[in-house]
């Protein structure tokens, strides 16, 4: 789990973003001479890149954490007291960011205690202050009715997805897919959202985005798009965040 307080007030993203301009997260890689092709390249940017050094240094599942820690430094999506839902959370590091930023642990006294369940088709290792449903889908009228079970009030104040289906390598096939995944978790919010709640769902660019966009302002009223530092420059991934649901 994260170091408690070490993301506090923001000072994650300030953290990263000071390392970067300082150039502390040079890594060495000596074995990549073993490497060919596509397979050094790829593994020569994921060894040079910063968020995989800073994830590991403060603990974080992976480095998309920093996705939702920028995220929520500037929008404050995560309050201490909110009920967040977390779809395709493995390997865990967005539930990280959410347990802390909520106060799932209840450590600050001070402020209300969160609650936080993360749901995944793969198995997530457990988290203090997270509940996990793993090998679950979260589309399945069987899991539906757990999730119901499991939340405190019924209902979350987010719904957080950074899920993606498995690339076929077609780039419209792909991009469809994870659009009807959108599409999905959209459906999910008549049941689990609270009026005037959130949901933060990534997408890759494609002719159908505009359609999830237009299907996101009928239900809520601020729809706006995201490309946080932390998402690749050469990835086609974006989120939508849609604020203030209209849902009953």
């Amino acid at each position: 789990m994260a170091r408690r307080g070490a993301c506090a007030g923001g000072s994650c993203w300030g953290l990263v973003s000071r390392s970067l301009q300082r150039g502390r997260f040079h890594t060495a890689v000596p074995f990549l001479k073993r490497k060919t092709g596509a397979d050094h390249q790829w593994l020569e940017r994921h060894l040079k890149d910063p968020f995989v050094k800073a994830a590991k240094q403060q603990n974080y599942r992976c480095r998309s954490a920093f996705k939702l820690l920028e995220i929520d430094d500037k929008l404050r999506i995560l309050r201490p007291g909110f009920s967040v839902l977390d779809c395709g959370a493995a390997p865990g590091a967005w539930s990280q960011v959410a347990v802390e930023r909520v106060n799932a642990l209840g450590t600050d006294p001070t402020v209300p205690t969160g609650f936080v369940l993360g749901i995944d088709l793969q198995r997530i290792s457990p988290l203090d202050g997270a509940v996990f449903l793993s090998e679950a889908d979260v589309t399945d009228p069987g899991t539906l009715r757990t999730i119901h079970s499991l939340l405190p009030a019924k209902k979350v104040d987010v719904i957080l997805s950074d899920m993606a289906p498995n690339a076929t390598g077609i780039k419209e096939l792909d991009h469809q897919k994870l659009i009807n995944l959108c599409l999905g978790l959209l459906n999910l919010s008549q049941s689990v959202l609270k009026p005037k709640g959130t949901l933060l769902c990534k997408f890759w660019d494609g002719q159908e985005s505009r359609l999830l966009q237009g299907r996101l302002k009928e239900q809520f009223q601020d729809v706006r798009t995201i490309k946080p530092q932390a998402s690749r420059k050469d990835s086609a991934e974006s989120y939508y965040l849609a604020r203030q649901y209209k849902g009953k």
